[in-house]
């Protein structure tokens, strides 16, 4: 019942998020973000999300590397396609990174350290995000500049709690939670703070934030917002950590809500930034849609009868059932 109760309050909140946009805004802006994308718009979107892809990828393989279960940087990549993809049409953002962990974890012969590899990767990479975004908003004016040392002082205080929590729980806490706490501790150390890995992690996720950047540049010039990059820069920042929530239906509502915020905010109208929104996430899905095509290769690709069949024709149907599953769930059903 309780996962059927935020499902649907999830549903509600965004529909909410979008009916009192549409209200404030009109249909107008989500039309002028969809109308503006010409083909060359489009083509460079799919350049620089071949690019992300190809650095998310190379930072998913260091850190499932460190963790002993390394692959390709081409299957990685295929992965990440495909994951994408998924991300950008389902539910909550994240099933097509469980499709990827669960499927690399069964090919690995480790479901454990497949999954925990996404995990650790998934956050290294918002980390260094959330880590520019402060940044960023410190330095360049916007919205949030007043607020952000006291931002800082919070999210500081609140990390630094944090682990002194973890460590004296680590030490002096129960047998079963501090073995746990040790062990996640010594995975962290091992997959992310490593110096033969987190110098990749860093700079991929660098690049992979700056790519995103570029295609949020891309689709405020392809609805007609031409401000430079100093002003548009802090309020991109925002708009992605606002569309990394997973409380989205299909990438939809936060982003959308909060680039309308964001951009009134900033003197250029809740509308340009519906429309800049719009635009982002059309583009984001178009530069995804290689995913698209690799799934329906899987898919309809014959799989071999037997008890020869390939351990990766195992990790696919896992995976197939496992998004399909998470998909029924979102409309209610239970399953055993």
């Amino acid at each position: 019942m309780g996962r059927r109760a935020w499902t649907w309050g999830r549903r509600f909140g965004v529909a909410l998020v979008l009916v009192a946009l549409v209200r404030t805004v009109g249909m107008g802006p989500f039309v002028d973000g969809v109308r503006g994308l010409g083909p060359r718009t489009l083509l460079a979107a799919a350049v620089i999300g071949a690019g992300i892809t190809i650095c998310s990828a190379w930072r998913w393989r260091v850190v499932a590397a460190a963790l002993g279960v390394g692959l390709p940087l081409w299957a990685a990549t295929a992965a990440c396609y495909r994951s994408q993809f998924l991300n950008s049409a389902l539910p909550g953002g994240v099933l097509g990174d469980v499709h990827r962990g669960l499927r690399h974890g069964t090919d690995a012969g480790d479901l454990g350290r497949g999954l925990r590899a996404v995990a650790w990767e998934r956050t290294a990479g918002q980390v260094v995000q959330v880590v520019l975004a402060v940044g960023v908003l410190l330095a360049l004016p916007s919205p949030l500049r007043a607020a952000m040392p006291a931002v800082v002082a919070a999210g500081g205080g609140a990390v630094l709690a944090g682990l002194v929590a973890g460590r004296l729980l680590a030490r002096h806490g129960p047998a079963r939670l501090s073995q746990s706490l040790r062990a996640v501790g010594g995975e962290v150390r091992e997959a992310l703070l490593h110096p033969g890995t987190w110098p990749a992690v860093v700079l991929a996720s660098l690049v992979v934030c700056a790519g995103l950047l570029g295609v949020f540049l891309l689709a405020a010039r392809s609805v007609g917002v031409d401000d430079g990059p100093v002003q548009l820069l802090p309020l991109a920042l925002i708009v992605l950590l606002a569309a990394g929530l997973p409380l989205n239906i299909a990438g939809w509502g936060p982003r959308e809500g909060v680039a309308a915020w964001v951009f009134a905010a900033a003197g250029l109208g809740a509308g340009p930034g519906a429309a800049v929104a719009t635009a982002f996430g059309v583009l984001v899905l178009v530069a995804a849609l290689p995913g698209a095509v690799l799934l329906l290769a899987g898919w309809l690709r014959p799989s071999r009868a037997g008890p020869e069949r390939e351990p990766v024709g195992q990790a696919h149907e896992l995976v197939h059932e496992l998004v399909h599953s998470a998909a029924r769930k979102e409309d209610g059903v239970r399953h055993g």
